[in-house]
């Protein structure tokens, strides 16, 4: 199957369009955008969804209300941007590829001496650079990702970490499909990941997708083929790393990874280093979003609810995995190890020399 982008700008219409995850597996319908309105719906409906997508959506979202908007008056423009910025902010707090690709659309917004349409052109250019950065990230993350996995190999993953999740190839799934393609003999143990299912219904059509052999599990019988030593790894993604290694990521990776840890199962962590939020120095300064209890109490059994009337719910959308469970990060740098803040550092200071 050809590389499949999961979100679209056209540079003749300033427009964005992207693929209704929501409607996976069921259909494949695209959304048009026209307002970033639309954009910052979509990104908190979960219709666009993971980390690295929800970054490049937030930039076209900019880039696209700039287009949109008709003030002749520089200062005012900058300040109507501005105020964009800061409502696509709230989308979806827990992800800090939205704070960074809108970090970077604030950054054009200090570019001086430049025209209206010229400021417009700057804001385009930079969404597509984010977009472009991200693809050339992930394919890069896939490779290495590859690497680690071995003929033969089983692997758990939990939640969605595919092309649709980052536009094109993908993290801890883009691992797996390069691995696949260069050969290896894959099987994947695709959680559910409850309750929004993002398992059983994305990365398992993914999967069908590539062709990649898979078995969908219950969340909660994870830790019975961890224990049976049915599985070689463990892989999932991050949509917010502190600088100790704790990972904010779909609820229930802590789970996955205590059962992992204790079972003797590596677990890896996979994602673009722009995941790395270095104002925090561990997990507890993470937040973490809270949604909609209808997520968890709307669920129906044979066209019958499951819970009884009148019950509330709890969902938080995120747990944080204490450093000391994770094998290794995958980053598009490469495979680092513990003690993550130092290795970090040293790869850093590499990539820069």
């Amino acid at each position: 199957m050809n590389i499949m982008r999961s979100l679209e700008w056209n540079p003749q219409t300033k427009s964005l369009r992207a693929i209704d995850q929501r409607l996976i597996p069921v259909q494949l319908r695209y959304i048009e955008f026209n307002d970033v309105k639309e954009v910052k719906e979509a990104i908190y409906s979960m219709a666009i969804r993971g980390a690295p997508a929800i970054g490049v959506a937030a930039g076209y979202g900019v880039a696209l209300a700039a287009w949109k908007i008709k003030i002749s008056d520089a200062y005012l423009f900058r300040q109507k941007i501005l105020q964009v910025i800061e409502d696509l902010r709230q989308s979806r707090p827990t992800a800090i590829n939205l704070r960074f690709a809108l970090d970077r659309m604030c950054k054009i917004l200090d570019e001086n001496n430049l025209l209206i349409d010229q400021l417009r052109a700057r804001l385009e250019e930079e969404a597509i650079n984010i977009d472009r950065e991200n693809s050339a990230d992930c394919f890069a993350i896939s490779q290495y990702g590859a690497a680690i996995i071995q003929d033969g190999d089983t692997i758990i993953h939990h939640c969605h970490t595919g092309g649709l999740a980052t536009v094109e190839w993908g993290t801890a799934l883009g691992a797996i499909r390069m691995a696949f393609q260069q050969g290896k003999h894959i099987h994947v143990l695709v959680d559910e990941t409850r309750p929004r299912l993002q398992g059983a219904r994305i990365t398992a059509w993914e999967l069908q997708q590539y062709g990649i052999p898979f078995d969908i599990i219950t969340d909660n019988s994870a830790g019975y083929f961890l224990r049976k030593g049915k599985v070689n790894k463990v892989f999932f993604g991050a949509d917010r790393v502190a600088r100790n290694g704790d990972v904010a990521n779909k609820v229930g990776s802590y789970m996955l990874a205590l059962a992992a840890f204790h079972s003797k199962v590596p677990v890896y962590s996979i994602f673009p280093f722009s995941s790395v939020d270095l104002t925090l120095p561990n997990g507890e300064g993470i937040p973490i979003e809270e949604r909609d209890p209808l997520e968890v109490l709307d669920i129906q059994q044979h066209r019958e609810p499951v819970v009884p009337q009148g019950a509330t719910a709890l969902n938080p959308a995120f747990d944080v995995t204490p450093h000391e469970l994770i094998t290794a990060w995958v980053t598009e740098k490469g495979v680092i190890e513990p003690p993550f803040e130092l290795n970090m550092s040293k790869v850093e200071s590499l990539s820069r020399s």
